[in-house]
């Protein structure tokens, strides 16, 4: 039982990282569109680079947050029946979920996400506006990331499930966290 809970805590704080990752994402993307919109409105000048910096900044929000979701219990399901359910129900259930869905789907993600990059690297894709951002291909490569990120907060559920069946774990207090702690 050790090692699961060794497992379990170290797949936890992978999971945080990428929350913490995409909350620093999410102030810079907040700074870039406050720069952007006083260049525009104060001073009539528009930077195409930083407005697709904008969706880079949101896509690594969106693609990490999605780990830190599925550790924190963040993510969408039908609380009407959960919520009254035992601890071990909600286990199985977790348990279940991420064994046949979570992680096979961050395996599909990755393995066509890793495709789409290495085929932006190889073109040399940049954007197709002057002035815009160079290297598209960095932004698609965070795609299989975020997917093997995903992979394994779906582990991380499927060892948090196992703690919570051994009566090691339950699912309220920093399970369920919406907080970075």
């Amino acid at each position: 039982m050790r090692w699961i809970i060794r497992l379990d805590e170290s797949l936890a704080w992978l999971s945080k990282l990428c929350g913490w990752i995409a909350c620093v994402a999410m102030i810079l993307m907040a700074a870039n569109v406050f720069y952007d919109v006083v260049a525009r409105y104060a001073f009539n000048d528009v930077s195409i680079a930083m407005q697709e910096m904008e969706w880079h900044l949101y896509s690594v929000v969106f693609l990490l947050g999605i780990p830190y979701a599925l550790r924190t219990d963040g993510h969408v399901r039908v609380d009407v029946f959960y919520t009254n359910w035992s601890q071990k129900r909600k286990a199985w259930i977790n348990l279940i979920g991420a064994v046949l869905f979570v992680i096979p789907f961050a395996y599909l993600i990755a393995t066509y996400g890793y495709s789409y990059a290495m085929d932006a690297y190889q073109m040399g894709e940049g954007s197709g506006d002057p002035g815009g951002l160079p290297h598209r291909w960095v932004i698609k490569s965070v795609i299989p990331v975020s997917a093997f990120f995903m992979g394994t907060a779906g582990l991380n559920m499927v060892t948090y499930a196992i703690r919570v069946m051994a009566g090691d774990k339950r699912y309220e207090g920093e399970h369920s966290a919406g907080g970075l702690a």
